[in-house]
């Protein structure tokens, strides 16, 4: 059995999220679909990790087995012909058969962009939020986040995970005029839980809270203690890595 790695972009903005949901349009169906078009077959891929509605990825990963011996730069050109304008494949490799998208994975990095200027060109993609941000105390206060600990505080109410227990090994602020970049690496992510901590530090940086009263809230393991979620258009999964 042949197993094949695809590399995927898209904007989720019309998407439901990635898994797979009866009655709502998602990344994974659309791919599946197209796939088995060409394949003539029901083909299932798994993904690194699911994304939730509204949320875009740079590049998210899924693998799928079939016994076909596929001509990769063929298969790619015509996988991205069928697919929607929304959805891009970016490469396709051949892998063990053994290899798991989202078992294999061991580190998983998200960026958040958040715009000072209003712009149609930015809106899909950004979140608004016209504030002079001190970039060096966001820098500081995120050095709370690293470390093996439980981010239920940060995680979707109604979330069926039991295990809230992620690693994160990087988190950081990154201006580019009026854009500002969050970057964060774990080997894993529960649902929520990038949105939920940007909102919670910018709730901090306005409210000039210091690294103990994070510290707080992430002890108290909470969702009531921790700030809003950010829109989710302004998240992307930015890069997996094995």
């Amino acid at each position: 059995m042949n197993n094949y790695l695809l590399s995927i972009q898209y904007d989720g903005t019309k998407y439901n999220g990635w898994q797979y949901q009866n009655n709502a349009r998602t990344i994974q169906e659309e791919i599946e679909k197209s796939i088995s078009k060409i394949l003539r077959k029901e083909i299932k891929i798994i993904g690194s990790g699911r994304t939730d509605t509204g949320v875009h990825a740079l590049d998210q990963k899924a693998n799928f087995k079939t016994e076909e011996n596929l001509n990769l730069f063929v298969f790619k050109y015509s996988l991205n012909s069928v697919l929607p304008n929304d959805i891009s494949i970016n490469n396709i490799i051949s892998v063990p058969e053994n290899f798991h998208a989202r078992f294999d994975a061991k580190k998983r990095t998200y960026i958040y962009l958040i715009s000072d200027k209003k712009s149609p060109f930015y809106y899909n993609y950004s979140y608004f939020y016209p504030v002079n941000l001190d970039i060096e105390y966001l820098n500081q206060i995120s050095e709370t986040l690293l470390g093996e600990k439980n981010f239920s505080a940060f995680c979707k109410k109604g979330s069926d995970e039991e295990n809230k227990i992620c690693n994160v090994y990087k988190a950081c602020w990154i201006k580019k005029k009026e854009i500002t970049i969050f970057k964060i690496t774990s080997n894993r992510f529960l649902r929520g839980m990038v949105r939920a901590i940007v909102g919670t530090l910018l709730n901090a940086a306005k409210k000039k809270l210091n690294h103990k009263e994070i510290e707080t809230i992430i002890n108290n393991k909470n969702r009531e203690f921790a700030g809003e979620n950010v829109p989710a258009k302004g998240l992307f999964l930015y890069k997996v890595e094995y």
